[in-house]
């Protein structure tokens, strides 16, 4: 039986990786690295799960090197700002941190790739036996957005592309074709709380992945928590990256979020001008 390794930060995402790759017979081997990831769900899956906290790379590295782990997949959600908030950091983590020139997503995550490759532990892709969690293209919801919800669809799909690109955040709060909020260290749930705040409700919420997104971390993911925040602020639409996207529980997420009265589409790059709902 083939064994792989599974770094669980928060989220349900997680779980359902866990729940495929044991199906398919993968002995998974996995390091939850959040207080919240260590679910009582998650541990009646796999046969072997230890809690490390995400700043102790060493003993990260070590506990898969002794369970012969040479594969690894990094899921859920572990949030930047807890560098900034006295997350405990071992030596190995700091040592790493102070060769880096810029501290974005991108730098402190291909930093932490190269470490476990130089450990003999390859990081692998995060669509690993869950790429069915991605939409295809189209209106995922029986409600379908209005003309100007539309229109700040396609902005906010635009907006959130840029500051990927600059590797700020993958996501962006518009109304009315202005920018409400740009996510940061924040997050995606705080930027849409921030700015729902700021458009006094009917936002659109725009989520997609960067360009030439690195799939072995970071891939862009809304899920149930995800809702409640667009419930709050009472938004208008989400717009999100088709294939590139996951959705967490995804009926549970769209029948939900029609009740809500919320239009949720899937577009791509190419199809982002020419969208037209009839």
């Amino acid at each position: 039986m083939a064994k792989l390794g599974l770094i669980a930060g928060d989220g349900n995402l997680p779980v359902l990786f866990a729940q495929a790759a044991t199906a398919q017979g993968i002995d998974l081997v996995v390091i939850t690295v959040t207080p919240e990831a260590a679910s009582d769900e998650l541990n009646k899956i796999v046969d072997k799960s230890h809690q490390i906290n995400v700043g102790q790379l060493k003993e990260i590295i070590t506990t898969l090197q002794n369970e012969e782990v040479d594969q690894v997949v990094m899921l859920g959600k572990v949030t930047k700002e807890l560098l900034f908030q006295g997350l405990k950091l071992d030596q190995e983590f700091k040592n790493l941190l102070s060769q880096l020139d810029e501290k974005n997503d991108d730098a402190i995550m291909l930093a932490i790739v190269d470490r476990l490759a130089k450990a003999g532990i390859k990081v692998s892709d995060q669509t690993k036996f869950i790429a069915e969690l991605f939409p295809q293209p189209g209106v995922l919801t029986e409600i379908k957005p209005q003309a100007e919800v539309l229109d700040d669809m396609k902005l906010g799909f635009r907006q959130a592309k840029e500051i990927g690109r600059l590797d700020i955040g993958q996501t962006v709060v518009v109304k009315d074709g202005a920018v409400m909020a740009v996510e940061a260290i924040e997050g995606t749930d705080q930027a849409i709380l921030r700015g729902g705040q700021l458009g006094r409700g009917k936002v659109v919420v725009a989520k997609v992945s960067k360009p030439e997104q690195d799939q072995r971390f970071d891939i862009p993911t809304v899920g149930l928590e995800t809702l409640e925040n667009l419930i709050e602020v009472d938004a208008a639409g989400l717009i999100i990256e088709a294939r590139e996207t996951f959705i967490v529980d995804q009926e549970e997420f769209i029948k939900r979020a029609e009740e809500a009265g919320i239009s949720i589409v899937a577009m791509t790059e190419e199809s982002a001008e020419k969208l037209e709902i009839n």
